[in-house]
């Protein structure tokens, strides 16, 4: 089975369902698609921007190797600015993937997420895997990013309700190995994006489902 994960930043992969990914790859062809450059909104100059994109992508290609991903793919879009691009620029990246890899499942962001990329992600996958004609994805989820979906002012049109939980407890240690290659991303606890933060937010979740250490998904279309 093909599963393509879609994330709008470096790290989002790993944060929303890297357990899934490591769980998963182990017997399917797992592929990941980062939209946005994730560091150049920050407030240094152009010449570092550089440097750090390009270490971040290192980065990215590691943790997903770690995980078990056979391919790493990117479209560069800017930080924190999807909303400057087009909704059908972002679509049609996404269609661009969709197309060559096929996949029966794709993993993408919450909709009531804080970051605004986040919500756009969200809104192209939808538009992009419409289900036109025979070659669409049959099964959709959008996961949890710590440091965005929790810190929304949460109400009942926007809160992230799960539905679906996946047991990471085999497959935990490889998900914090892999934070651990996003080094500039890691914040110090009780930061949410801390790697006490990710326990944490795995074991709630693993209780809510009988768990040691859980992802939790909201399914948004299965067709069978």
């Amino acid at each position: 089975m093909s599963i393509l994960i879609i994330a709008a930043h470096p790290d989002d992969e790993v944060l929303g369902c890297g357990g899934t990914i490591a769980s998963l790859s182990s017997k399917n062809d797992v592929y990941t698609l980062i939209l946005g450059q994730g560091v150049v909104s920050r407030d240094i100059p152009s010449d570092q921007n550089k440097k750090d994109l390009e270490e971040l992508k290192l980065s990215s290609i590691k943790a997903n190797d770690i995980l078990g991903v056979k391919e790493v793919y990117f479209e560069d879009l800017p930080d924190n600015k999807f909303d400057t691009v087009p909704l059908l620029d972002i679509v049609k990246a996404i269609e661009k993937h969709t197309q060559k890899i096929n996949p029966e499942v794709i993993y993408t962001h919450h909709f009531g997420d804080l970051n605004i990329d986040h919500q756009l992600t969200h809104k192209a996958v939808i538009t992009a895997t419409r289900p036109i004609g025979d070659k669409f994805p049959k099964r959709i989820l959008s996961f949890e990013t710590l440091s965005s979906t929790e810190w929304n002012l949460q109400d009942t049109n926007n809160i992230f309700t799960p539905n679906v939980f996946v047991d990471i407890s085999k497959t935990f240690d490889k998900k914090i190995e892999s934070m651990k290659c996003y080094k500039s991303e890691i914040r110090d606890y009780p930061h949410p994006r801390s790697l006490k933060g990710i326990k944490v937010l795995a074991q709630k979740r693993g209780l809510e489902a009988g768990l040691n250490f859980a992802e939790a998904f909201c399914l948004l279309r299965e067709i069978h």
